[in-house]
């Protein structure tokens, strides 16, 4: 299979995404049907996976799909003997191990894929869409049910804890591992409503597990945060989630229960802490004097941060849109590929 035949593939897989969600009609019927059942059961087994939510993602990944710019994205890909790849998946969001799914194939290598029992209903569907639009990747794609088997190479992704597992099982193989990574915003104060109102889709976008969401907001000595908690509340509805709700009152309980000070607006507290990751139900705010001392505390933390929203940065409302070159980690996974 030519490396034309795979982008065209993908690219089938993409318009097949917009078709979808675009209500447009087209001869396929039955598998839009098929996905539609699909997303209800991914909810029914993932309460994270609310079907707006899964939207979001697979119109997102439908812009990685554009042709022109997976035909730049695969410049460098050169054929050359097939590799097998060991993909381990997370499941904190909706499909988010497809980039290495696409990368791996794309470079014409095999996925050998470990799903997370979190997220096992949409990958293999799109899978396998991809071989009825290109029936030759059939050969490239693997699902591992227990043991991985034999591989030549391995990208995993998962919590720190995990990724101390990774390393201990995979360190003799050629790897990407993963581990806990969050983002921060840079405020201001001269934020618009309008900022503000993008601000929440960054913080609250699959209820805030993604490495890309905002867990923690860099403020100015002496912020007020009413205008936040103003341009935030159409996000109320995270709380009517059984499982996010649950996080946010358990979460509320013991911060009242040890007297820890906090704001809330009976959707998400916002609690000054010195930490990074913030539990679900909860955002960490840190103050900055200067220019410097953020500039100090950005760097201090950047082996555990994904991205910076706000001020040069990210635009607020962004960061859940990455372009197809935005790699988790910062890890370029196909020239890692591409060099095996």
């Amino acid at each position: 299979m030519t490396l034309k035949q795979r982008i065209d593939g993908f690219v089938q897989v993409g318009l097949f995404i917009n078709r979808h969600f675009g209500k447009q009609k087209d001869n396929e019927t039955q598998l839009h049907q098929g996905l539609d059942k699909l997303i209800e059961m991914s909810h029914i087994y993932n309460g994270w996976f609310i079907p707006e939510f899964v939207k979001e993602s697979l119109m997102g990944i439908s812009r990685l799909l554009k042709e022109e710019d997976l035909i730049k994205f695969a410049a460098s890909i050169k054929e050359k003997p097939q590799k097998t790849i060991a993909i381990i998946c997370a499941g904190n969001i909706p499909m988010v191990c497809f980039h290495d799914i696409l990368c791996v194939l794309l470079s014409g290598n095999k996925a050998l894929i470990k799903l997370s029992s979190d997220d096992n209903i949409l990958i293999p569907f799109f899978l396998k869409l991809l071989t009825h639009y290109e029936p030759e990747f059939e050969k490239q794609i693997l699902f591992a049910e227990g043991k991985l088997g034999t591989f030549d190479a391995v990208i995993a992704t998962g919590s720190n804890n995990t990724a101390q597992h990774f390393k201990h099982y995979f360190g003799k193989y050629p790897h990407i591992i993963r581990k806990n990574r969050s983002s921060v915003a840079i405020l201001t104060g001269n934020e618009s409503t309008s900022d503000l109102k993008n601000l929440g889709k960054d913080i609250f976008l699959y209820f805030g597990l993604g490495c890309r969401n905002v867990n923690k907001l860099l403020v100015p000595a002496g912020y007020k945060f009413d205008a936040f908690f103003e341009a935030i509340i159409d996000f109320g509805f995270v709380v009517n989630n059984k499982k996010y709700g649950n996080n946010y009152d358990y979460h509320r309980a013991i911060y009242l229960l040890e007297s820890m000070k906090f704001l809330d607006n009976n959707f998400i507290m916002v609690k000054e802490s010195p930490d990074l990751h913030s539990p679900v139900g909860v955002l960490y705010y840190q103050y900055y004097n200067s220019e410097k001392e953020l500039s100090d505390y950005l760097n201090s933390i950047n082996d555990d941060l994904q991205c910076i929203v706000g001020k040069n940065n990210i635009p607020f409302g962004y960061s859940q849109q990455p372009v197809i070159t935005d790699f988790a980690d910062n890890v370029n996974t196909l020239e890692f590929l591409v060099n095996l």
